[in-house]
């Protein structure tokens, strides 16, 4: 047991390396944490006041209905969507959501830079030009 104190000390740089990353985030995560964007909304999209789903659920899955319309679209020749207050939409991206939302940087880009993820939408499908 001559090597007590030995043991000790390793234990405490290995809980102190192993804890680092909560340590630090607990420390400097907050003043380093960047605030998320708030996309910008086009005067349509702002006229037309409500997208195909309320707000919240098209910021957490508008992916997932995508991925569904195309789904739909591709397989079953469906293009219409029925939403959930009744009104029918084209199932289309180019046409239906970016007729609202033509300001891809501003709109799509801000938010998916933000959380560093790239869309595979635009490898197949080309958006519209940028208007001022």
């Amino acid at each position: 047991m001559n090597d007590k104190n030995k043991i000790i000390t390793g234990l405490v740089i290995f809980f102190v390396v192993l804890l680092f990353p909560f340590w630090f985030n607990l420390i400097f995560g907050a003043a380093g944490a960047a605030t998320a964007p708030e996309p910008e909304l086009t005067d349509k999209a702002k006229e037309a006041e409500t997208c195909i789903a309320e707000t919240d659920h098209m910021r957490t899955e508008h992916m997932q209905i995508l991925d569904q319309w195309r789904d739909t679209v591709v397989r079953d020749g469906k293009r219409i969507y029925k939403a959930e207050n009744g009104k029918e939409y084209e199932a289309s991206l180019s046409n239906t959501c970016m007729d609202c939302h033509s300001n891809k940087e501003e709109f799509c880009d801000s938010c998916h830079n933000y959380t560093s993820v790239d869309p595979y939408c635009w490898d197949c499908h080309t958006y519209p030009e940028e208007t001022e």
